[in-house]
């Protein structure tokens, strides 16, 4: 089935894919195979969902390639207070996702097992091996690491921002700063530069200990900030811009308006 997404005065077609029940061997898998390459070649990623891939790499989300994986696949993984805004993503994911989010647990000694956190991932594909690409420098099967690429001033808008802030940013006494701990001083000053020339923000950085760069602004600069992302934050992350806590804030409904979202973003 296919819906339409609009961002950037782009239109994009969204393919949904529906999931179908594989048995090893038999005549429906090798139906289910050439079935499953005809909509890997129609599978397109829209401007809306590459934003949120975007702002999500500089923030919690991961790529892997895998062992002996040929294409890479995106990860959303967030803590369990932060179901709803798990299932937002999930929403404008959708389209390149088989499983609904679901529980991580992990197993302590004397807790036992326990759950952890909210995630789901996304099918593998060339379109986001290209992602994989760019955000990382690979090391073999493994992860690799995450980068800063240099043109990130094309890449990132207000809606990726926002992702971003929503997935690594704090907000205190009138100041908002962003965890960039995984990224390396010239990455930090690429991304100064571009939040200067996209957004006219000014943001600045201070090492953490030994932890790594935290980025900040002076309340002048939160407010900008915060005008730019306001539109995109949910509700149940408006804590991250200073309003209510997600506790009192959280919305009953997870359903993504693509459209009037992506019409929004500059």
């Amino acid at each position: 089935m296919h819906t339409k997404s609009a961002h950037n005065g782009e239109c994009h077609s969204i393919i949904r894919v529906i999931i179908m029940v594989n048995t090893v061997g038999s005549s429906e898998n090798k139906h289910w195979q050439k079935k499953w390459i005809l909509i890997k070649n129609q599978v397109v990623i829209s401007s809306l969902q590459r934003s949120l891939i975007i702002g999500s790499l500089l923030g919690d989300g991961t790529m892997r390639m895998g062992k002996g994986a040929v294409n890479a696949n995106f990860k959303v993984e967030q803590g369990l207070v932060q179901k709803e805004y798990v299932l937002w993503k999930y929403e404008i994911l959708k389209p390149l996702v088989f499983t609904e989010p679901k529980i991580s647990y992990r197993y302590d000694p004397q807790k036992g097992k326990y759950p952890k956190s909210w995630w789901f991932r996304t099918i593998r594909h060339p379109l986001l091996t290209e992602m994989y690409n760019t955000f990382y420098i690979p090391k073999g099967y493994r992860t690799g690491r995450k980068i800063v690429p240099k043109h990130i001033v094309h890449l990132l808008d207000s809606f990726g921002l926002a992702i971003w802030v929503m997935d690594d940013g704090s907000y205190h006494k009138g100041v908002l700063d962003i965890s960039t701990y995984s990224f390396l001083l010239l990455e930090i000053k690429l991304l100064q530069n571009a939040l200067k020339k996209k957004f006219n923000v000014d943001m600045r950085y201070y090492k953490d200990r030994d932890k790594g760069y935290r980025m900040y602004c002076n309340m002048k600069e939160t407010r900008k900030l915060i005008q730019t992302i306001k539109p995109y934050i949910i509700a149940s992350m408006m804590y991250k811009i200073g309003f209510r806590n997600p506790v009192t804030t959280g919305s009953k409904s997870t359903k993504v308006d693509e459209v009037k979202i992506a019409s929004a973003v500059t």
